[in-house]
């Protein structure tokens, strides 16, 4: 019997959206603000997934300069129908307080590779917005509401309107089918027609370790929804012994052979730990549906698993990503990723010197609007990223580097800048919650260096910076640092009670160049290298019990 091993999709790939369209498998996933907007991963067996070209590349289709971080793209869902794909998703303007700002729109495409549609708007009430085909040829969208309002509740229910394709609006009255269980914070709306019933599945108790999905339905689509008398079809909530934390938000998909599995956003702690720099990943569990019409794990649990019985499909061969890009290509590879708005010639270009990647520096790293800075997701617990920069800073306010990033105010920065004493140097940059450091006690010379290499090796809860004068010949620069702190978990700031500031995303690794004085400063990197060194992604991985904490 094959097997899958959670999660399918590793490392920042949340809020997963399932279909089938003959015998492929398409999930799109959450982006937020990083750009371009919605990833895309495609399967035939639903074991082996391979990166699409993303549906959202224009800044018409997704304008974000400005835009918070961990706002941006939530929980798009995808769909398909009579020979078009539907891609429905929220763009966050602010969502930190009373009030959150959530526009969704809609695109369509007649082939999942593009090219999409410009947006269709649909509203603002809320967010996680759902597209559903009826088999009248209806198209209903559902969200759940957002209530501001004091002694309310704030999830308020998921909302149900009728969306015209010839019109290009919503149309019809507005109904709140669903207010939820008690486990509060019903969200995540996603509807599915079976046995003479419409089936409601949605998210609850938020998006961290009380995290849980669960099911109602109906024989109206306009309700009332009965609850699943046996509670939430899969969380982990109170299991701290499980790999697989977070269990929560899910999509259904069935195969040709009527087998039924249901894909998920998971988290994986580190070691004795509540942090996951993974970000939230998409895991899969078998399901079935129950005698008495009900959808249930397999093995009639509710626990997510690390290894699933895998349907019996041909092996779907996935291209390996190569470890290093060279930049020699005319456009770099679709596994980099930009903030809030797409890679231009202005400020990135393989073109101006062939065989390296030109970084014009622009605004800091605080910045919700222009940084020049391109990355990747981290995949793995232990990884080494490596690049060489050639670059003069004239002044301090010069940088390019080397960066971890989980947002602008979480980062570890690797940087070569110019100090008044010591030359061209380098420096670490650290802001922790928003708290600027820098843990060198003071730059290392490079004066007179025309090009430095500079390596970051993370090995689960560590991170250590290296640079070289020749690639092969390493110095440690400065002291082990606390990778679990570019993790949502670190990012999210409470005080008296009160959410000052949240994180949705996960670890990137990347390049970056920053130029504060606006005088044309620039970097070139030769390459970008990303190996991952433990092979949990292969065999799974067992850790010590991590430190639960209930949310």
């Amino acid at each position: 019997m094959s097997e899958i091993i959670n999660p399918i999709l590793r490392g920042f790939n949340p809020d997963p959206s399932i279909i089938r369209v003959e015998d492929d498998y398409y999930i799109a996933t959450s982006t937020f603000e990083w750009f371009p907007g919605v990833q895309i991963h495609h399967s035939k067996d639903l074991r082996n997934w391979e990166l699409l070209p993303h549906p959202l590349t224009r800044q018409s289709q997704l304008d974000m300069l400005g835009n918070p971080s961990s706002g941006g793209v939530w929980a798009p869902c995808l769909s398909y129908h009579d020979g078009f794909f539907y891609l429905i998703y929220t763009d966050v303007k602010s969502h930190i307080g009373a009030f959150k700002d959530t526009h969704n729109y809609l695109v369509t495409a007649t082939d999942i590779g593009g090219p999409w549609s410009e947006p269709v708007y649909l509203n603002s009430s809320g967010f996680d917005p759902s597209l559903f085909h009826d088999d009248d040829g209806k198209k209903w969208l559902v969200n759940m509401v957002w209530d501001h309002r004091k002694n309310k509740n704030s999830f308020g229910g998921i909302l149900l309107q009728e969306y015209s394709p010839q019109e290009e609006k919503l149309i019809g009255p507005i109904r709140n089918i669903f207010r939820g269980t008690s486990l509060g914070l019903t969200e995540a709306p996603h509807l599915y027609k079976k046995n003479g019933y419409y089936y409601l599945v949605t998210a609850e108790g938020g998006t961290r370790y009380n995290h849980a999905v669960t099911v109602a339905r109906s024989q109206s689509l306009f309700g009332p929804y009965e609850v699943d008398p046996k509670g939430p079809v899969l969380t982990s909530k109170g299991k701290p012994e499980l790999t697989l934390q977070k269990a929560g938000h899910a999509s259904i998909v069935e195969t040709r052979d009527n087998e039924v599995y249901m894909v998920h956003l998971t988290g994986r702690p580190l070691p004795g730990s509540e942090n996951c720099n993974l970000g939230r990943e998409t895991a899969i569990q078998k399901a079935v549906w129950t005698d008495d019409h009900w959808l249930g794990l397999v093995d009639g649990g509710n626990s997510p698993h690390e290894r699933v019985e895998a349907p019996s499909l041909p092996e779907f061969k996935v291209r390996p990503v190569p470890e290093t890009d060279d930049f020699n290509e005319e456009e770099l590879s679709i596994h980099f990723n930009s903030l809030r708005e797409p890679m231009s010639e202005e400020w990135v270009s393989v073109k101006e010197r062939p065989g390296y990647l030109r970084l014009r520096g622009r605004e800091s790293m605080n910045s919700n609007h222009r940084q020049s800075l391109i990355a990747r997701r981290q995949q793995a617990f232990s990884v080494i990223a490596e690049t060489e920069v050639e670059c003069r800073p004239q002044n301090f306010q010069h940088m390019a580097g080397l960066i971890y990033y989980y947002n602008n105010r979480n980062y570890y920065y690797l940087c070569i800048s110019r100090d008044e004493e010591a030359g061209k140097c380098l420096y670490i940059m650290n802001n922790d919650q928003s708290d600027y450091n820098e843990p060198l006690d003071a730059p290392i010379s490079i004066e007179g260096w025309e090009k430095v290499y500079l390596k970051a090796e993370i090995d689960y809860h560590d991170l250590q910076f290296y640079y070289s004068p020749d690639g092969e010949n390493w110095t440690a620069a400065g002291p082990v640092l606390d990778a679990g702190k570019i993790s949502d978990d670190h990012a999210e700031v409470k005080k008296g009670g009160t959410l000052l500031d949240q994180g949705f995303t996960g670890a990137f690794i990347g390049l970056c160049s920053q130029d504060l004085s606006g005088r044309d400063f620039y970097a070139d990197f030769d390459y970008f290298t990303y190996v991952e060194r433990d092979d949990q992604a292969q065999s799974g991985y067992q850790t010590e019990k991590f430190r639960y904490v209930s949310r």
